[in-house]
């Protein structure tokens, strides 16, 4: 059975669609977590200034700003301003020495101290709440530091 130009030109353009087609499906859902997690900050709640131990960002209109001592400033910056959690329902097992997170966001008064367990990427917010930062997100949340030479 032979088909004729026009028919083969036909299943061409269809292959084609399709294909377009599941290639863009899996494009997309390849940049979607694949945990239930949602934004920490957004834009009713934006991230103004983070203190992490003693290193510190804060958002000014000419863009973030750091400590001194941070070495990767913008990038930091921008992974606490993009990072996304999990809501645990079970208070979990906790390992490793806990660092305090004071957060403050945008038109709010007072900062908010949650604890971070950087380690196992587990976040208590200030209401006893539980967290969980995806592993793909944790290295880019801890600053590097500049090298202290005595």
């Amino acid at each position: 059975m032979a088909f004729s130009r026009k028919k083969w030109n036909t299943i061409i353009i269809l292959a084609s669609i399709l294909m377009i087609s599941v290639l863009t499906v899996v494009e997309d859902n390849r940049h979607q977590p694949t945990m239930l997690t949602q934004a920490l900050f957004d834009q009713s709640a934006p991230l103004s200034q983070l203190q992490l131990g003693n290193y510190w960002l804060q958002k000014r209109q000419s863009g973030w700003q750091c400590s001194e001592e941070v070495l990767n400033c913008l990038e930091w910056a921008n992974a606490w301003n993009e990072v996304h959690i999990s809501a645990l329902v079970e208070q979990p097992e906790t390992a490793g020495e806990p660092a305090e997170l004071v957060i403050q966001i945008a038109d709010i008064e007072s900062a908010q101290v949650w604890v971070l367990f950087s380690e196992q990427g587990l976040l208590k917010s200030p209401a006893g709440n539980w967290y969980l930062i995806p592993a793909s997100l944790r290295e880019q949340l801890t600053p590097i530091i500049r090298a202290k030479v005595n």
